[in-house]
């Protein structure tokens, strides 16, 4: 079967004039968007892939829980709010602990995908929660060209453009969780991955906004993953071989 973004599906409805909606309404349109749009069957997740899945997911619901609280801290100075917030901060903080280590094992322990994990972990700024939430929320990586990953994630330009009006390109919709582990990720490249960190440089050098070079940086970051999966090639980082 074929995931869609709903919202894609809606607006599907309302552009061929069906505003009502019902299950015999809905039903009759995604067998029409289905033969219109043509969207790409993908293959059943594994149970390991699920449990992945599950994981990534509580532990961005901990991560949340923990800024909420730790900008309640900053917020107040009174003794006893700061003790209560201390009191829900530790355990939280030990449960993303627990969880970081269960999806350490359960990335260890995928043998689905021990190929595409060891391309991902050669990356520099690639890291577990990188890896696994890329294994959960992004399976089509490798099997799609640039273009169609980066708006897949929610990273591409989008045209704004009408008649001699050029409208100014933004990135939107996309895949939120993999954004924000994207988003991480990229912000490390710009520190330690050599490829990323010249890119990066140089779109700031060219006076670009920090956010707009920066989520450049996360498209790039994208390209070079989704390449390297589709090639089944590591990551081979250019400047250590040279200098050895």
């Amino acid at each position: 079967m074929a995931v869609v973004n709903p919202r894609q599906v809606r607006d599907f409805a309302r552009g061929i004039g069906r505003d009502e909606k019902t299950d015999p309404i809905d039903a009759r349109v995604l067998v029409r968007f289905g033969g219109v749009v043509q969207p790409a069957p993908q293959p059943p997740k594994s149970e390991e892939q699920i449990k992945i899945e599950a994981l990534v997911v509580r532990r961005r619901q901990i991560l949340g829980l923990i800024n909420q609280e730790k900008k309640r801290l900053k917020q107040t100075r009174d003794k006893d709010i700061r003790k209560s917030i201390a009191a829900i901060l530790n355990p939280l903080e030990k449960q993303l602990e627990m969880l970081d280590n269960k999806l350490q094992k359960a990335i260890v322990a995928n043998e689905t995908n021990t190929r595409k994990i060891e391309i991902l972990s050669s990356v520099k700024g690639v890291g577990p929660v990188t890896v696994s939430t890329i294994i959960a929320e992004l399976p089509e990586l490798g099997t799609l060209n640039r273009k169609e990953v980066a708006k897949l994630v929610g990273v591409a330009p989008i045209n704004k453009d009408s008649g001699k009006m050029t409208g100014k390109r933004k990135t939107s919709g996309g895949r939120s969780g993999i954004r924000r582990t994207l988003y991480m990720a990229a912000l490390v490249a710009t520190r330690h991955n050599p490829k990323i960190k010249a890119f990066y440089q140089r779109l700031l050098a060219n006076g670009k906004l920090k956010k707009v070079a920066l989520t450049a940086a996360m498209r790039k970051l994208l390209t070079i993953l989704n390449t390297l999966i589709r090639t089944d090639q590591v990551w081979i980082d250019r400047c250590a071989s040279e200098a050895t």
